[in-house]
């Protein structure tokens, strides 16, 4: 075959490829925007066609009803902020703490940097377990505050090793030394250096620390007894959750009362998804830079 040919056969095979790579994300896409939607055109249904498993991808019968059980139902509006003002004040403390922890095991001239990041590393694979934290948690008195659902999971060693791994690749050695020579201290490093030119990778595990903790249900399951007004959303839908398998009646922690649970939970679920996905679009650019800088090795 000649050199021609062999283009057009290359140029066929690159489509085929091209074609069969689009059709696998297209696929994988699908799995993930079709329950959403499925959930969707449930909550925006007429009971009686979801009672009948008649709802699928589209909605029948349009009915609003379930939004506004859920706006006028004065605990599941509490929960809502209380899941907003936990989620960002444990965002905050988990970058700071990351950042913090980061930057130092970073430096090459750090005595014992590799054993610190090894001890952070064995955090990942091994833990005391849920009744020593209980305990642990009992015996600061943090049961029943907001600190029992802030300062537990406030340290993620996975997203530690993240931002280790972006501060040694995407800031060079040079530009440091450059600061050092200057009079530079570690601080004003850190807040006019690193943090500038770190804002990819801060943007997303932000947004993996907030999306972790706004989908966090269990520990507040366990350390939230009495103080009912610290339950947040995602404790509200476990509950819900609960009301709509178990068939118990149409009142939750003294809610509304609810005619159909099923269809109360996917208004709910979907009250709770729509704040996040106001968020990302915005920080969506920052988001894949963060990721791919990231993924780097050293």
């Amino acid at each position: 075959m000649d050199k021609s040919g062999r283009i057009i056969s290359s140029n066929v095979s690159s489509k085929i490829a091209s074609m069969l790579i689009y059709l696998f994300i297209g696929l994988a896409a699908l799995t993930c925007v079709i329950p959403f939607i499925h959930i969707l055109a449930k909550s925006v249904s007429e009971e009686a066609y979801v009672i009948a498993n008649k709802v699928f991808l589209w909605p029948k019968g349009f009915d609003l009803d379930a939004y506004r059980k859920v706006l006028g139902d004065a605990s599941i509006i509490r929960s809502f902020f209380v899941s907003v003002v936990i989620t960002v004040i444990f965002t905050v403390i988990g970058m700071l703490i990351t950042l913090c922890a980061a930057y130092p095991l970073s430096r090459k001239n750090l005595i014992g940097r590799k054993g610190i990041t090894m001890l952070c590393m064995i955090t990942m694979y091994f833990s005391g377990g849920m009744i020593p934290e209980y305990l642990l948690v009992n015996s600061l008195g943090m049961l029943d505050t907001i600190w029992s659902l802030v300062l537990p999971l406030a340290f993620s060693a996975y997203n530690l090793l993240i931002m280790k791994t972006s501060l040694q690749t995407s800031i060079p050695e040079s530009l440091l030394e450059s600061a050092y020579l200057d009079g530079a201290s570690e601080f004003c490093i850190l807040g006019r250096i690193i943090i500038p030119l770190s804002k990819p990778i801060i943007a997303t595990l932000t947004l993996f620390y907030a999306v972790g903790r706004w989908n966090a249900y269990s520990d507040a399951l366990f350390y939230i007894k009495k103080n009912v007004d610290l339950r947040p959303l995602q404790l509200k839908l476990y509950n819900l959750v609960i009301a709509s398998t178990e068939s118990i009646q149409d009142t939750v922690e003294g809610a509304a009362q609810l005619t159909n649970p099923e269809v109360l939970k996917a208004a709910s679920v979907i009250f709770a998804t729509v704040p996040i996905i106001c968020i990302y679009p915005f920080i969506q650019k920052y988001f894949v830079q963060g990721t791919m800088i990231g993924s780097v090795k050293e």
